[in-house]
């Protein structure tokens, strides 16, 4: 299925703690100017309400009936059954709302409810990252490919999600890329959320800097204090990225041992890379100590930094070997190197979580 050909529309809708973004997707491309409502409100039947009226306002700037209703909504959920369960940022769905089925009897057309960081990875697999990179690397002449990806982001807190062959990876209680919950190498008492979010940052600079956490900079002025643009304290901010790349690359270390693909980098805080994107990929490749040995390596692949030309070249080289097969005179291709990049998003965080939440839908529909 070819999606930015798909002339059918889908609405969507980018739910967060404090607005709704409403909008419409057809042919992978936004057809309308977002709609935004506050998400603000203490009552659940406000909340449901918004949500409704913004899907209703969506609707009435289109030119043809929607064929779906297709958005990421923050968990925990049972997302296969469109029930939102107690959410920490909108405590009125407490117990749990099962928003699908109301969507549904209100717009009379299918509704398909994800995770945002799920659908960014999906968007990213579709037509970002990891098709670019394949691109890359048929352009050389190797005949590898990449069907793996992992996708994180880095914002208000540390999303993950997983995309194996072209298909999305849900787990078997909608908790499938929970990589939030995973223990943070630094501070082993919190989770690695407390290191690799926007707050994480800002806690880190305002200790280093001996600053009160109350009022804490902004994380694009951290980041332009530690790449030398404006004045400031210049180790503290260099301190701040250095924490989140150390416990975000011992965390995607974990999971590449098991997901074995390319992993791509969203969210708010993305683009700050430059101060850890090779940190966290030096921390993805250190090494082990083992007793009466001498070290082994973090992982049984290598990672490389896909951002940096050199990292790139490094990740297309052409390592293959032959090899002869015993007892004949026979000789194969052998290719010893075992490698996965890290790079940073093709197409920025929102448009990737449209373009997944918009293929979400149209496959279910072909389903």
């Amino acid at each position: 299925m070819n999606i930015r050909q798909d002339q059918r529309t889908v609405m969507t809708l980018d739910a967060g703690g404090t607005k709704f973004s409403f909008s419409a997707i057809r042919a992978a491309e936004e057809i309308i100017e977002p709609i935004v409502l506050s998400a603000k409100g203490g009552h659940l039947e406000d909340i449901l309400k918004t949500i409704i009226e913004g899907f209703r306002k969506v609707k009435s700037r289109l030119d043809e009936k929607p064929v779906a209703i297709s958005f990421c909504f923050p968990g925990p959920a049972d997302y296969d059954n469109g029930i939102i369960g107690d959410l920490e940022n909108l405590p009125a769905f407490k117990g749990g709302v099962p928003l699908k089925d109301m969507l549904e009897e209100h717009f009379l057309i299918p509704v398909y409810i994800n995770n945002d960081g799920d659908l960014f990875a999906y968007g990213e697999a579709i037509a970002g990252f990891l098709p670019d990179i394949n691109d890359k690397i048929r352009k050389v002449g190797l005949d590898k490919q990449y069907g793996n990806l992992l996708g994180v982001t880095f914002g208000t807190g540390f999303g993950g999600g997983i995309v194996n062959d072209g298909q999305l990876f849900f787990g078997d209680n909608s908790a499938s890329g929970e990589i939030n919950r995973s223990r943070n190498k630094l501070y082993p008492e919190t989770t690695v959320e407390e290191s690799v979010s926007i707050r994480g940052v800002q806690r880190v600079y305002c200790r280093e800097a001996g600053l009160d956490f109350k009022n804490p900079p902004e994380t694009k002025t951290i980041f332009d204090i530690g790449n030398g643009e404006i004045e400031g304290n210049k180790d503290a901010a260099i301190k701040a990225f250095e924490e989140l790349a150390i416990v975000a690359g011992d965390t995607i270390a974990n999971a590449s041992t098991l997901i074995d693909g390319l992993v791509v980098i969203g969210g708010g805080l993305s683009g700050a890379y430059p101060l850890f994107l090779q940190k966290i990929v030096e921390e993805m490749n250190n090494d082990f100590s083992i007793p009466n040995r001498k070290t082994v390596q973090r992982m049984e692949i290598r990672a490389f930094n896909l951002e940096d030309p050199n990292g790139l070249k490094e990740f297309l080289k052409d390592e293959q070997i032959m090899i002869k097969v015993p007892f004949s005179e026979k000789q194969v291709q052998y290719n010893p190197a075992k490698k996965i990049g890290v790079g940073i998003s093709k197409l920025g965080t929102s448009k990737a979580v449209s373009i997944g939440a918009y293929a979400f839908a149209l496959n279910k529909l072909e389903a």
